[in-house]
């Protein structure tokens, strides 16, 4: 039986306890045996992140450390990547053919799914997980993984920080301290 792997890609800026809690969320219920985070560069097609991409990937180490089952994939933070989901998939599905990969999104980013870079070659190379996000909803096309919607953002939490508010139970606390030691987002 093939191997089936979590694709969970974002800016990660900063990486939350949502997006942890989704990443659990696929083990259980897509059926996938580990997950794969992929740290997004700054790409031309949208706002770059705030935080470095050494910082963003930091992080990223902090809140996936202890569970053998995450691995971060570097490749878009690499000199003239693309940035372009399709780009990394492709490249992923040639590394190991045989696996089956599932790609993991929220519901906002699955209604903005055919404005996506070579989106209907995408999806078919890999299998659709989606989390509901307030207001939207998912059709056929995709595995629905069940999971109260939450208002979490990586922008509020941000903000929330450069306003000086506390943001423990939103982050790992690994992350926060780095946060608070590098003086990110202030």
């Amino acid at each position: 039986m093939a191997e089936r792997i979590g694709i969970l890609g974002g800016t990660f800026d900063p990486v939350h306890n949502v997006h942890l809690a989704i990443a659990r969320l696929a083990l259980e219920q897509a059926g996938v045996s580990e997950i794969l985070w992929i740290p997004t560069g700054a790409p031309g097609y949208r706002n770059a992140p705030v935080a470095s991409s050494g910082d963003r990937l930091a992080m990223l180490k902090l809140a996936t450390a202890g569970e053998p089952r995450y691995r971060i994939d570097e490749r878009e933070l690499r000199p003239g990547a693309s940035g372009f989901t399709f780009d990394s998939i492709s490249s992923l599905k040639s590394e190991s053919p045989q696996s089956k990969l599932v790609l993991i999104m929220g519901t906002d980013q699955f209604e903005k799914r055919a404005s996506w870079h070579r989106w209907p070659e995408l999806e078919k190379l890999v299998e659709l997980a989606v989390v509901a996000r307030p207001g939207s909803a998912v059709d056929s096309k995709a595995r629905t993984l069940a999971m109260t919607p939450s208002t979490l953002s990586a922008s509020d939490i941000r903000a929330r920080i450069g306003r000086g508010e506390d943001v423990a139970g939103m982050v790992p606390a690994a992350v926060l301290h780095y946060i608070l030691e590098k003086g990110l987002y202030r």
